[in-house]
C-alpha cells in the first residue's frame, strides 16, 4: 500500500488542526497572564469545586488528563498568582485540597468564556457538531 498523501492523513490533518487551534487558544489567553494548560487546570479545579467537590493534584491530573508532576508544578504557579489555594488533606496529610480563590473563580469563568469563543469561531466550518463531538469523545477514550 503507497503513503497517504498528508492531506489525505487524519493523523497529519488532525496534529496541524490541533497546533492552529492551541496557537488560537494561547493568543486569547495571552491577555489574562494564563498559559493554555493553566487555564484547564484552573477551570477544571472551579468546575470541581462548584460541584461540590475539593480534588487533590491527582484527581485533578485525571479530570484534566494532564500528567500528575505537571499538575503540581502548575497547581504551585496558580497559588503564587493567587488563583488557588492549596490546604492539607484532614484525611491524608500528604495530600492537599485545592480550592480557587474568588479571583480565581473570576478568572475562571472569563477565561471560559474567552476560549469558547474560540471555539466557536474555530469549529464555525463543521456542520453536524454531535457528530464531531461524539468523534472527539471516541478518540480521546482510548
Amino acid at each position: 500500500m503507497p503513503p497517504l498523501d498528508p492531506e489525505e492523513s487524519p493523523g497529519f490533518l488532525l496534529w496541524h488542526a490541533t497546533l492552529r487551534w492551541q496557537r488560537d487558544i494561547a493568543a486569547a489567553l495571552a491577555p489574562l497572564d494564563l498559559t493554555h494548560v493553566q487555564f484547564v487546570l484552573l477551570a477544571a479545579t472551579w468546575w470541581l469545586n462548584s460541584h461540590g467537590e475539593d480534588p487533590n493534584q491527582l484527581t485533578l491530573a485525571r479530570q484534566s488528563g494532564t500528567d500528575v508532576k505537571m499538575t503540581s508544578q502548575v497547581i504551585r504557579r496558580l497559588e503564587a498568582k493567587g488563583l488557588v489555594s492549596r490546604e492539607v488533606d484532614p484525611v491524608d496529610t500528604r495530600a492537599r485540597r485545592l480550592r480557587v480563590t474568588e479571583r480565581g473563580a473570576a478568572l475562571a469563568r472569563e477565561a471560559i468564556a474567552v476560549v469558547e469563543g474560540v471555539d466557536r469561531a474555530f469549529f464555525r466550518p463543521v456542520s453536524d457538531r454531535t457528530t464531531l463531538l461524539t468523534m472527539l469523545r471516541a478518540l480521546g477514550s482510548g
